[in-house]
């Protein structure tokens, strides 16, 4: 696949079968992530592959309810709000696996290399016939004492990219997207 076609065609995907991602492929994934740029050639990503559904949901129950304690007042709050509530709601949209990237030092770009290394999982995703999506509910509560414990984390570990991966059930339509301000000088 094309790089650019990779990059203007893939989308983050909410709607996943149940087949499951094997292992072979997620090493693939994550050997195109670590690929990725990262300050001082710190790489400082860690990853943890969760594949056992009911791990996802107490990840996912525990999330909601963090979100819904700590969701401060802004114009989407009661969008947010009312799909939290929802007790069919699955953060994760059920999806058959969940590659967080977590940063193990301290440096001042760690969590943009970390997510220069998203970026590139979700591409090789969307080549191999997989979807994807970075999962905003699940970045707070991974953050926390309990979230990290859920997942074994060390507590100098810090969650920065939780992304779901699966067989799309099928291909979201494309996003319009806003033409790009560019100011140009000299």
């Amino acid at each position: 696949m094309d790089l650019v076609e990779a990059i203007t065609g893939r989308r983050a995907v909410r709607e996943y079968t149940t087949a499951g991602v094997d292992e072979p492929t997620i090493h693939r994934l994550i050997d195109a992530a670590v690929q990725a740029p990262s300050a001082t050639n710190l790489q400082p990503w860690r990853f943890t592959v969760v594949r056992d559904q009911k791990m996802l949901d107490q990840i996912s129950d525990g999330a909601k309810s963090h979100v819904l304690a700590t969701l401060p007042e802004s114009a989407n709050s009661e969008r947010y709000r009312s799909m939290l509530i929802n007790p069919d709601f699955h953060i994760f949209y059920h999806a058959p696996a969940l590659i967080l990237i977590s940063s193990v030092t301290e440096g001042p770009w760690a969590s943009e290399d970390c997510a220069l290394a998203a970026q590139n999982l979700m591409l090789s995703a969307y080549a191999a016939g997989l979807g994807s999506c970075w999962i905003g509910f699940a970045q707070t509560f991974l953050n926390t004492a309990q979230g990290k414990k859920i997942l074994g984390l060390p507590p100098d570990c810090r969650p920065v990219a939780p992304i779901i991966v699966g067989h799309p059930k099928t291909a979201p339509n494309p996003t319009p997207r806003n033409a790009p301000v560019v100011r140009w000088i000299g």
